[in-house]
């Protein structure tokens, strides 16, 4: 018998978090949609909006916050790479029953493979890649937008408004696609450096559909654009197949998006999840591993 009444999983990245609301029999009860849920946004933020996803889930199933006690959470969340992280994130929020808290890219890989030995790769509106393999997770990428999150749609924005730049200031080709980026943010440089003061990740991700609109067109710009960001993506693809020693789901926002720009070579390696991230959220909400490395004793 479930030890809680009811269980909710949330899945949380860089521009929304979902959640879902079982019983203790794993019927769903709702669903609810909140904003974004990287914990590197502040804690109050990401609290804040995952709050709004369950209260959204809660209203379908005609319940409200007072079942919080007989509640387990389980939350999969962008920019959880520590138990420490995890830690702080749980401490932060309300008193539920039971909380469990691991990376977003923890949940999409107990999703895909069901809980077994898999790996996914998440191209969204940043990036990372994760193996699960003999109860060990092995994290690859992912470690930031200023740094990292190779193959992902915010990357993919920032490296297109460079290459804009230097085709304004001919320092490379200046195509039709840097051309309308230019016009996108008024014409000049000095518009492009307004916007980036107060541009976040997601703000930067909201370019690509005009990357790839401009890429079908055959504009040499936006396609170079999309296929080192695949040949990104196909770095992470090998090197979590070797670690898994299993195919890997693609999964996100941008796997659809540059899945035809990836090698043979890269799409052979990969299989569709069986299931989705909040599958894997409620596991953690029904207790299993998080995949974080505990402190060492006395630390």
């Amino acid at each position: 018998m479930s030890a809680y009444a009811y269980y909710i999983g949330i899945d949380g990245g860089g521009t929304k978090c979902r959640a879902r609301l079982q019983n203790a029999n794993g019927t769903t009860l709702g669903e609810g949609l909140g904003g974004p849920a990287n914990i590197r946004l502040g804690l109050d933020l990401v609290w804040a909006n995952m709050l709004e996803a369950i209260d959204a889930a809660l209203s379908q199933a005609g319940l409200d916050r007072s079942v919080f006690p007989d509640t387990a959470l389980g939350l999969g969340l962008a920019g959880i790479t520590t138990h420490e992280d995890a830690t702080r994130t749980t401490e932060a929020g309300p008193t539920f029953g039971f909380i469990n808290a691991a990376t977003d890219a923890h949940i999409a890989c107990l999703g895909a493979f069901s809980g077994r030995n898999g790996a996914i790769m998440i191209s969204g509106t940043g990036s990372a890649g994760y193996a699960w393999a003999d109860g060990q997770g092995h994290a690859i990428g992912g470690w930031g937008f200023e740094v990292n999150d190779d193959g992902s749609a915010a990357v993919l924005g920032r490296e297109a408004v460079a290459a804009a730049l230097h085709g304004h200031d001919g320092l490379g080709p200046h195509t039709d696609f840097t051309r309308a980026l230019m016009t996108h943010f008024g014409g000049q440089p000095s518009d492009v450096v307004h916007w980036a003061t107060g541009a976040a990740p997601r703000d930067y991700g909201a370019l690509a559909p005009l990357i790839v609109e401009y890429a079908l067109k055959g504009d040499a710009i936006a396609s170079d654009l999309l296929r080192k960001a695949a040949t990104d993506l196909g770095l992470y693809l090998r090197k979590l197949h070797t670690l898994s020693g299993t195919s890997v789901c693609l999964v996100g926002g941008m796997a659809e998006v540059l899945r035809p720009w990836l090698t043979p070579d890269a799409l052979s390696l990969l299989q569709a999840p069986e299931q989705d991230a909040l599958y894997g959220a409620l596991r953690l909400a029904h207790g299993v591993s998080n995949g974080l490395q505990p402190p060492a004793a006395g630390a």
